[in-house]
């Protein structure tokens, strides 16, 4: 495909929806990132209805998570469900998040990083990074980095293929990595960066932020070895009622209020394409892909493009360096569970 055009998406938003796929979960643990809320409360709710052996929501917020803990309950009668909480925008939450997983020693089945957050203005982290940056592209995957050993344990002790999921999205069709900071050698110090991060640069940040996303997943899963047993993968969940536009401000907020309010999914709806990620499809051709429409479909032009190969490779090598820094286990997983260049 490789191009997204404007009646393309419309037409999109005005296909009924299949409904949600349904599996076979007992004996297995779900983890859902960003789960209070939108498409990820909604997908917690569908898999409750699978049985899992645990069903983990983490959420920034003790209040927020318990009160998603008491309704998912309440609507699914699921009664199993964790809260464990973990700050995106903090580094050291993260790494005591994954700190807390290796030592509970549990299995990890499905991981669904659906966490992500839209900012329209600078705004630093105490770490020092813009905060949507920080949330979607360095902490994001950082938890995927901690998590591949539970992952790759969970299959080989329990014979099974383990999903890594990662929530993308068609946004990415929209924008390029500007050439002025693909031409640096830290592109995302650069995006990162004060001195970048004026109003006109941080317009189309979130949609920057899931072109990101889907150079982190194909980067990933190039440079996993063909043999390990986890499926990497990316989807769409579409255009979806979120609480990502409650920020939304000025004409082009008002511009997405209005598309949303005519053309919008349902949270519900949406999560459908989260769990077909998780549990649809033949396993090993979802590989590396992007998953839209509960199938899967090319990426956008500029991924592809030569200077798309070009910042992905740029990409992975400053996140690795960032997350090693951050959190110095993730060197000795990249060493022992991911090869230095693309297989």
């Amino acid at each position: 495909m490789g191009r997204l055009g404007f009646f393309t998406f419309i037409s999109r938003q005005l296909t009924k929806q299949p409904p949600v796929l349904k599996a076979d979960l007992t004996g297995k643990t779900v983890l859902v990132l960003g789960a209070n809320t939108g498409l990820g409360f909604e997908a917690t709710k569908h898999f409750a209805t699978m049985n899992p052996a645990r069903l983990i929501l983490a959420c920034r917020s003790q209040s927020r998570g318990q009160a998603a803990l008491d309704k998912l309950q309440a609507d699914t009668g699921y009664s199993k469900a964790e809260l464990w909480l973990v700050d995106l925008a903090d580094f050291d939450s993260v790494k005591q998040f994954a700190d807390r997983f290796e030592s509970d020693g549990g299995r990890l089945d499905i991981l669904v990083e659906n966490a992500a957050i839209a900012a329209s203005t600078y705004k630093p982290t105490k770490d020092g990074w813009e905060a949507s940056l920080q949330v979607n592209d360095i902490s994001t995957p950082l938890v995927a980095f901690r998590l591949l050993p539970a992952l790759i344990r969970t299959a080989e002790k329990y014979s099974t293929l383990p999903r890594l999921v990662v929530v993308a999205s068609e946004v990415h069709f929209f924008v390029e990595i500007p050439k002025e900071v693909y031409r640096h050698a830290d592109i995302l110090k650069t995006l990162g960066s004060k001195e970048y991060c004026t109003d006109s640069n941080m317009l189309p940040r979130y949609t920057l932020t899931k072109l990101l996303n889907v150079f982190f997943v194909r980067a990933l899963n190039a440079r996993l070895p063909p043999s390990t047993p986890v499926i990497v993968t990316m989807v769409n969940p579409g255009f979806c009622h979120s609480e990502l536009l409650r920020d939304a401000k000025g004409i082009a907020g008002t511009i997405m209020l209005f598309m949303n309010r005519i053309l919008g999914f349902t949270a519900e709806e949406g999560s459908r394409q989260l769990v077909w990620a998780a549990v649809g499809g033949e396993p090993d051709k979802l590989r590396g892909e992007y998953i839209s429409g509960c199938q899967t479909e090319e990426v956008a032009d500029f991924v592809l493009s030569p200077q798309g190969v070009k910042a992905e490779n740029q990409l992975w090598d400053e996140l690795v360096d960032i997350a090693g820094k951050v959190d110095p286990r993730v060197n000795a997983i990249v060493e022992q569970y991911i090869t230095a260049t693309p297989a």
